[in-house]
């Protein structure tokens, strides 16, 4: 079987096989990453995969899965951005029980 090297940022290079590697390669190729968990430490390490990646995990037998970003992730986003303080608003919001009401009134304001 094919031996795959790979580093984990906690213990160094560590030994793979193809099927302790998850390669996920993503239509915006720059969103592409390859994911294992070490054999010594047992963390999860995830790391990009540019296209020579893609190509040496794939020739050593890794099956790659397709997906896709969300189209939400390219649209133009407008407004300020969510602070802490908004969470918390909204987390006090919903311990209410008629958080939907209050809700949609706040939402019609802007």
């Amino acid at each position: 079987m094919t031996t795959i090297r790979a580093t984990c940022p906690t213990c160094g290079e560590v030994e793979l096989t193809p099927d302790d590697i998850e390669l996920r390669v993503c239509t915006h190729a720059p969103a592409s990453y390859y994911q294992f968990v070490c054999p010594l430490c047992t963390e999860e390490i995830q790391k990009p995969a540019d296209d020579r990646v893609v190509q040496l995990l794939i020739s050593g037998g890794v099956p790659a899965t397709v997906w896709e970003l969300p189209q939400e992730v390219r649209e133009a986003h407008e407004g300020p951005a969510l602070t802490t303080d908004d969470l918390l608003d909204f987390h006090l919001l919903l311990e209410q029980p008629d958080w939907f009401e209050n809700l949609l009134r706040v939402s019609t304001r802007s």
